[in-house]
């Protein structure tokens, strides 16, 4: 709701290019400070069982693996198949398999409660896709001259 009115608002009183110029880079780094403040004090909290509940860690992460795995795999090859080239098969995957943790865990916070399995559910899952999609990028990269190789042919 904020994102919302800040934009009709600020785009109505100063004009669009102020607001993407100006306003957007001064109120950008707080929302990243908000959700890496939500994300600390959420795993401060869920440590305790992520730690002592190894195997509900392990049935939350492996169907996030297959997720990954298949959401990248098949919109990398969509991409492939389709000749779009390497810049637009790559985001084309990455925005495939990209998740919104954030919405999750926002979701199960004010659902379940910060100490819910819900929310270690959610807290897993940013766990799980950060280490996967970094790897993912050195996929991608040892797959551009294939995808390049392709496109000039």
């Amino acid at each position: 709701m904020w994102g919302y009115l800040s934009r009709r608002l600020g785009e109505r009183a100063r004009g669009r290019a102020w607001y993407e110029s100006t306003f957007l880079p001064r109120i950008g780094p707080w929302a990243l400070y908000g959700l890496l403040f939500t994300i600390v004090v959420l795993f401060a909290l869920q440590g305790d069982q992520i730690i002592s509940r190894p195997l509900d860690v392990a049935r939350i992460a492996l169907p996030l693996l297959a997720y990954f795995a298949i959401m990248w795999g098949g919109g990398y090859a969509v991409g492939a198949a389709l000749g779009l080239g390497y810049e637009r098969t790559a985001t084309l995957a990455f925005t495939a398999a990209g998740n919104n943790f954030e919405l999750a865990i926002a979701v199960a916070i004010a659902t379940y409660g910060a100490t819910s399995g819900q929310a270690l559910a959610g807290v897993v899952g940013p766990l799980i896709e950060v280490p996967v999609l970094v790897a993912l990028v050195y996929v991608s990269l040892a797959l551009r001259p294939k995808i390049a190789e392709r496109r000039t042919q």
